[in-house]
């Protein structure tokens, strides 16, 4: 686990997200643990929550992400009935 005061963390955030890589990144704020930078995945494995599509595109970039979906042809809908 690596340790980087605020300081070290707002000069250098390439180097925060490269040890982030290797697993959480505990900054510091006069002294002590006041943040936790870590990856994506390593967040989705550890609360156990899983990241939605819609999650995907709200982030920021979100919009950039090109997203193509398989169409269904055959997923089993009848035509509505109106009496």
């Amino acid at each position: 686990m690596t340790v980087m005061t605020s300081r070290e963390f707002n000069q250098d955030t390439g180097k925060a997200k490269k040890a982030a890589q290797q697993g959480p990144v505990i900054i510091t704020d006069r002294g002590k643990g006041a943040y936790v930078l870590m990856t994506m995945d390593d967040f989705l494995k550890r609360s156990g929550g899983t990241q939605t599509v819609g999650d995907t595109f709200a982030m920021p970039g979100g919009e950039d992400i090109e997203f193509e979906p398989e169409r269904l042809d055959d997923v089993g809908f009848r035509p509505a009935e109106f009496d």
